[in-house]
């Protein structure tokens, strides 16, 4: 009742707000949390600032949500694959925070961005999907020096290796929206990813973890980039369709240079620029072009948090394909709704997290 309650006064807030409004504050929610954190590394490093954000927005979550262990034993296979999906975050997170501090945010974010847009692609069968897929690897090769601007390879490898945990998490995330209703797997996930990051976390910041501006910053991260998201996405979804969503998500990565920019004072050539703009483009031909759905299972909406009739959205505050489908974000949470289908990019699919 009191969840009910919560989500209802945030509506009766939210709605008032236009809801690309709300979606772009999603979007730079999670890139300004991720321009915000490099201010803790001298003090914590990035596997300090990445424990302590998963922690704070693991107990939040759990605290909104209130997993019931009943539940979770109930569902067949759900602890397996919400703690799959909760060490492919903690992998996400710490290969992402990491790059941060090697290469420009813009890069990171447009790279990371990739993964689920390469498992958009992987189902394709029409020659016409193969032109985002171009446009996409253009826009690589002019990240990655095409002009003449150098990256370290460690950063390219380590945002590289964000990108294929974002993609396997929204793959196993699909199971878990069939098996949880509401946030309770999404809130589980993180909290195991919190633990999981841990022993890292603590071993490289050591008692910084306990510095005011640590904590300030990690909280700060936590919320914007986490709970703020799903929050404001969820509400957004229950008004406009899932390629307007697809469309205006992505944008992230042009944000992730913006906020790279202002906060981290990140400049990238004009080369670097174009391949930003030429991977956006290209997620948003996906988006229009709709390859790469893939039949998971059916099953019943049961979420008292999804819209009943006509919906084009889920629980989740993730976009369905034009048809239907569900995702898990790691910043974002599940609902279960019929003829569930896997639809990525991100943005059709992940939260961010």
């Amino acid at each position: 009742m009191q969840q009910r309650s919560a989500d209802h006064g945030f509506s009766a807030v939210a709605g008032k707000v236009p809801a690309p409004c709300l979606v772009l504050a999603g979007v730079s929610g999670i890139q300004f949390g991720a321009a915000l954190a490099p201010s803790a590394y001298p003090q914590a490093g990035a596997a300090g600032v990445v424990f302590l954000r998963l922690l704070i927005a693991g107990l939040i979550l759990c605290v909104l949500w209130r997993p019931r262990r009943q539940a979770l034993k109930s569902a067949k296979g759900a602890w397996k694959t919400v703690l799959a999906a909760g060490t492919l975050l903690a992998g996400h997170h710490i290969a992402f925070f990491e790059a941060v501090n090697h290469i420009p945010l813009g890069i990171v974010a447009t790279i990371e961005f990739l993964g689920p847009f390469a498992i958009a692609l992987a189902g394709s069968r029409r020659a016409l999907d193969l032109l985002p897929a171009c446009l996409a690897a253009g826009g690589v090769l002019l990240l990655g020096g095409g002009g003449g601007t150098y990256l370290p390879a460690v950063g390219l490898v380590l945002a590289a290796g964000a990108a294929c945990c974002w993609a396997g998490y929204i793959l196993v995330s699909a199971r878990m929206a069939t098996r949880l209703s509401g946030g309770q797997g999404l809130a589980v996930a993180i909290a195991w990813a919190a633990l999981l990051s841990a022993p890292y976390g603590i071993a490289r910041a050591g008692s910084g973890l306990l510095d005011p501006h640590v904590l300030w910053v990690a909280t700060v991260v936590a919320v914007v980039s986490s709970v703020l998201p799903y929050s404001l996405n969820l509400e957004a979804l229950r008004r406009i369709p899932p390629r307007v969503f697809g469309v205006l998500t992505s944008l992230e990565p042009a944000a992730g240079a913006l906020f790279g920019l202002l906060v981290l004072g990140q400049r990238l050539d004009r080369s670097q620029w174009l391949g930003i703009a030429a991977v956006a483009c290209a997620s948003i031909a996906a988006t229009y072009l709709g390859p790469g759905r893939r039949r998971i299972s059916r099953v019943r909406a049961t979420s008292d948090y999804l819209p009943k009739e006509g919906s084009a959205r889920n629980g989740a505050g993730i976009p369905r394909a034009p048809g239907k489908a569900t995702i898990h974000s790691p910043d974002q949470s599940s609902g279960n709704v019929e003829d569930v289908h896997v639809s990525i990019p991100r943005h059709e699919s992940n939260e961010r997290p």
